[in-house]
């Protein structure tokens, strides 16, 4: 399995970016999907994750972008996006995806791309 995030860059505050993951592999529409960042100096933290369609479909958000970005999948596409809106400096981090099947142990990682929101 590899993992591609795109779309990252340069914004100014209020802009708006929108991520991209491309994953290969057959297990991604059985997969929970996540968006994590982080900063420089410091943990990296979860942003945002979806769970498969089979398991509802759900998605959860940190209370930082909450109302702000939107997580969203197309298992057709094998792709999982982020919508990132009112975008603020302190946004500002390396977003990493991630896909995890955890009844079956596997978890993976891709390269991050940077989002610099900056005036």
């Amino acid at each position: 399995v590899q993992l591609q995030a795109s779309g990252g860059g340069l914004v100014q505050p209020g802009g708006s970016l929108r991520l991209s993951c491309a994953a290969s592999g057959s297990i991604f529409s059985i997969s929970t999907m996540g968006w994590y960042r982080q900063a420089p100096g410091k943990q990296r933290e979860l942003v945002a994750d979806i769970r498969s369609v089979l398991s509802g479909g759900s998605t959860s958000y940190a209370s930082s972008v909450r109302g702000r970005f939107t997580i969203s999948r197309d298992d057709a596409k094998n792709t999982m996006y982020l919508q990132m809106n009112s975008l603020k400096p302190e946004d500002t981090a390396v977003y990493y995806c991630n896909m995890a099947v955890a009844y079956a142990g596997l978890d993976y990682w891709g390269k991050g791309t940077q989002v610099t929101v900056s005036s």
